[in-house]
């Protein structure tokens, strides 16, 4: 366990964990709202330092401590500095050993409130991203009476990629674990560990849709906050030939023992050769080409034991079906992949870039049609919109038709309520991936957030967005009506907001293929 001994003499609230105890520092709370201060807690191990025989193995659990451990500074991440410039958000890389910890943000430490719970995983591919992130602070949730807590994750191979010999789904794993954490010690923070909702944005968000379809997750959460989220789902056979080019490149056998012995700054960089044979990651080309064609190369594995098959087949079936849900994405997620496309590109016919992009046929006409409005902004506004479709917006209707369908089986009540974040980016000119994040934890004064939204973002934008995530958690009700069958009400956001019926009836067309 690392200590942040420079921190030592800092005075502040402790609070005794199952494993010993911790002390946080006081901040102010901005705004108002029911509290006007509140306490973080940063770096408290969920689990042992993942090294050593650890490394590859499922999380274990962390030993107890006597003197107060100072958590009062951003632990060591999973991400290391190599890849934290994949990132739209702020993610710092923090080098170290002990990875795996919560960080937690609450208005009562003397854990007399028996609050609702904020539980937030990062996004960034399963390969990136960072709980230390400004963005995930939980002051704003806080101030409005709400625990916040961010979890770290193993990312990429170490966390997702098939190890003959070694557990599935380490990653997965660490989800759990730290949700355990949370129901084990959350009260004693002041939050009520029957009131945890699961937020998470992009991957973060195919993380909390994977746990909302697992039977042994459900246990652990009451509702699911699920922003841009990107479902993984990898099947074996796509994990087994990506571990297989990984060992080729190394010179290793594709066993526990074989990458045992390879360094994590090696398998950093050959994990990224290995997920594109085509080229790298910096060939634009081939990243959307495989991004449209099998999706992501790691994460979530269907391994047929903690997850027994695809979520919305699970989701079909009844799993998670008492479970409220908020689902939405941002207009052009991906868009933006496209801004330093070649001109000549702008020249070619929508319709052949789809094409090329593999849309054709009856749904390529379907598709054109229920788009006219994005086509009229050229054809590569056309390409990056089915980019985005393909890649998030899809999954929304996909996952809202089968929690349907799966509470009509399992005649357990069903609430999903749909949204889309549509307020254009002062920089971009659309509403991009990450862009919303911001706006949810109502942090728009935080640091590079005027290089994503550009200057002066609408803060009653903010303060909408932000109030609807709360009310969720608190009262399990965003603040628009819950879809029925043939009528997807859509919270649009945008200066001003509105609901409409069918939102995503421009991406429709795409679920004919």
């Amino acid at each position: 366990m690392e200590q942040q001994s420079e921190f030592a003499t800092l005075t502040g609230p402790v609070v005794r964990t199952a494993s010993g105890p911790v002390r946080g520092v006081w901040r102010e709370c901005s705004g108002t709202g029911q509290y006007r201060r509140s306490a973080a807690f940063k770096g408290i191990p969920f689990a042992q330092a993942p090294v050593g025989a650890l490394r590859f193995a499922a999380p274990v659990p962390p030993g107890p401590w006597e003197d107060v451990l100072d958590a009062v500074a951003d632990a060591p991440t999973p991400q290391r500095e190599t890849l934290s410039e994949v990132t739209l958000i702020p993610a710092p890389s923090i080098p170290g050993d002990s990875t795996l910890n919560v960080n937690v943000f609450t208005p009562d430490p003397s854990g007399a409130a028996a609050l609702p719970v904020l539980v937030y995983i990062h996004g960034g591919g399963f390969t990136a991203g960072s709980p230390a992130s400004p963005w995930f602070d939980g002051t704003a949730f806080n101030r409005d009476g709400v625990v916040t807590v961010s979890v770290s994750y193993r990312l990429g191979f170490d966390g997702f990629g098939w190890i003959d010999g070694a557990p599935h789904n380490r990653g997965v794993l660490d989800w759990l674990a730290a949700l355990e954490w949370v129901q084990e010690n959350i009260a004693a923070f002041g939050g009520d560990p029957r009131q945890v909702t699961i937020m998470g944005q992009s991957a973060g968000g195919g993380a909390v849709l994977t746990l909302l379809g697992m039977p042994r997750a459900q246990h652990l959460f009451n509702r699911v906050h699920c922003v841009s989220g990107a479902l993984a789902d990898i099947a074996p056979e796509r994990a087994k030939t990506i571990a297989g080019r990984l060992a080729a490149l190394a010179g290793v056998a594709s066993t526990w023992d074989g990458f045992a012995g390879i360094d994590e700054l090696t398998i950093l960089e050959l994990q990224i050769k290995a997920q594109h044979p085509e080229g790298g990651p910096r060939k634009s080309a081939a990243m959307l080409k495989a991004l449209l064609a099998g999706g992501l190369s790691y994460g979530p594995l269907v391994d047929g034991e903690l997850i027994a098959r695809p979520t919305l087949d699970s989701l079909r079936a009844g799993v998670g079906a008492d479970k409220g849900l908020v689902m939405g994405t941002a207009d052009d997620e991906f868009s933006m992949a496209l801004d330093t496309a070649p001109k000549a590109m702008r020249l070619v016919p929508a319709r052949f870039l789809l094409g090329a992009a593999g849309l054709k046929g009856a749904p390529r006409s379907a598709y054109l049609a229920a788009n006219k409005e994005v086509a009229g902004k050229g054809s590569v506004a056309v390409l990056g919109r089915y980019i985005t479709d393909v890649a998030f917006r899809k999954t929304v209707l996909e996952v809202c038709a089968a929690r349907l369908a799966g509470g009509t089986a399992v005649a357990r009540p069903t609430q999903t309520w749909l949204y889309r974040f549509s307020w254009p980016s002062g920089v971009f000119g659309r509403a991009v991936h990450c862009l919303d994040v911001p706006f949810i934890f109502d942090c728009l004064d935080s640091v590079k957030v005027d290089a994503l939204a550009g200057p002066n973002p609408p803060q009653g934008l903010a303060n909408a967005v932000h109030a609807s995530a709360v009310g969720f958690a608190v009262r399990g009700e965003p603040g628009w009506p819950a879809c029925e069958p043939g009528s997807e009400v859509t919270m649009v956001y945008d200066v001003p907001s509105s609901t409409i019926r069918d939102g995503y009836a421009s991406t429709r067309p795409l679920l004919a293929i």
